[in-house]
């Protein structure tokens, strides 16, 4: 989210303007010449915080300390942000039992780590015939890393794969 760059002072080309001092206080439609003259005496900006509103909405504030809050809240909401990642792993229809071990154990990592996990079975030539192999396969899949994660979105057809996702468990 960028923060937007607001009018101020000179920028400001209304008429007249609802203006809003520093303290927060209505003083309701004002001549924008006056409402200038009201915020160089009190030595701050007029920003135009509503230009969309009829008449526009003006604040007297000090505009520096304003954008540094606002850059300040960006920061720290930003931070709170929890970037989830999608692991993807391939298996195929006719896959041994300790590859799928270990196939399991690898989305079972990324489960602990908070991914989710996108699992797909390719299917070639004339495998096309047999996805309920397929189907088989993932259901084995989920019963082996049912402990750690749940099924997302069910498994579907997408063009030569069949794909499922799964997420992390929530012990809530």
């Amino acid at each position: 989210m960028e923060i937007k760059e607001l009018q101020i002072n000179g920028e400001i080309r209304e008429k007249e303007v609802r203006l809003v001092d520093q303290n927060g206080n209505q003083l309701g439609v004002v001549p924008t010449g006056r409402a200038m003259d009201m915020a160089e005496d009190a030595k701050m900006d007029l920003v135009k915080v509503a230009p969309n509103a009829k008449p526009p909405v003006c604040r007297i504030l000090d505009y520096g300390k304003y954008k540094y809050d606002m850059m300040k809240k960006e920061k720290e909401s930003r931070k709170k942000q929890k970037v989830i990642n999608v692991k993807e792993l391939r298996l195929t229809p006719n896959i041994e039992s300790h590859d799928l071990n270990t196939k399991a154990n690898r989305a079972i990592d990324f489960l602990q780590n908070d991914d989710r996990v996108k699992v797909s079975v390719r299917f070639r030539g004339r495998e096309m015939g047999h996805t309920d192999i397929g189907r088989q396969v993932l259901d084995d899949f989920v019963e082996l890393v049912s402990e750690y994660g749940q099924i997302d979105k069910k498994p579907k057809m997408e063009g030569r794969s069949m794909v499922m996702f799964l997420s992390p468990k929530t012990d809530k």
